[in-house]
């Protein structure tokens, strides 16, 4: 049986989000965990831009995006609708993903490593405020951003909140009390914990690395 094989990085916020909505589905698949700075020709060989992760569907195509690599899997089965049927909230979570991929991601790289750019730290933390304080927002009346159900939005932004808050967690928590109470459900969930499960770096010859595990 010809299973996709998926090229990850534990740490990296984008191979997380695909991870999540891989584990969601939870059909094994063969995982390559890389090495970003020796990277694997296989995985070049596939996608020449050399970023994780990368989905290679078992008919061979390739995914090479982490948000069409969680649809891929939500089109496979969605038992718990983290697609939401409306179509507002549809529009909704895109447009969410869409502002966290963009604007968050920049201030949040530049948040993070402040001694490589010309500003303090938080002169970038203010920058990046207004689109957690809409966040918290969202989340003073249910428990998650689009309402009492985890959607695909939560899974989406999940990798890059936890990154900015593991810069001054206590100032996070202290400033963003709902938005700590989301965090920290999904960190001691049992989806998070399957997708942060450490693998040896995967050299070829090495025999398949089946996950999720049943």
């Amino acid at each position: 049986m010809t299973r996709p094989t998926l090229y990850s990085f534990r740490r990296c916020p984008y191979a997380m989000r695909a991870r999540l909505a891989l584990a969601y589905l939870g059909r094994p698949l063969a995982l390559r965990e890389v090495v970003l700075k020796h990277k694997p020709w296989e995985l070049l060989a596939l996608s020449p831009k050399g970023t994780v992760p990368v989905l290679q569907l078992a008919d061979g195509q390739v995914l090479e995006h982490s948000l069409q690599i969680m649809l891929w899997a939500l089109g496979q089965a969605d038992p718990d609708l983290w697609w939401p049927k409306s179509t507002e909230q549809q529009r909704l979570t895109l447009e969410l993903i869409q502002r966290n991929d963009g604007e968050f991601k920049h201030w949040l790289d530049r948040y993070k490593y402040a001694d490589r750019h010309p500003h303090p730290q938080q002169w970038y933390r203010q920058k990046s405020e207004p689109w957690l304080d809409r966040l918290e927002a969202m989340l003073k009346h249910s428990p998650w951003l689009l309402g009492d159900r985890l959607t695909l939005a939560d899974a989406a932004l999940l990798p890059f909140i936890r990154q900015y808050a593991m810069v001054d967690r206590p100032w996070f928590d202290e400033r963003y009390p709902d938005l700590n109470l989301w965090l920290s459900r999904w960190l001691e969930g049992d989806l998070y914990g399957r997708i942060m499960t450490k693998f040896s770096p995967w050299q070829p010859g090495d025999p398949p690395t089946l996950w999720p595990s049943n």
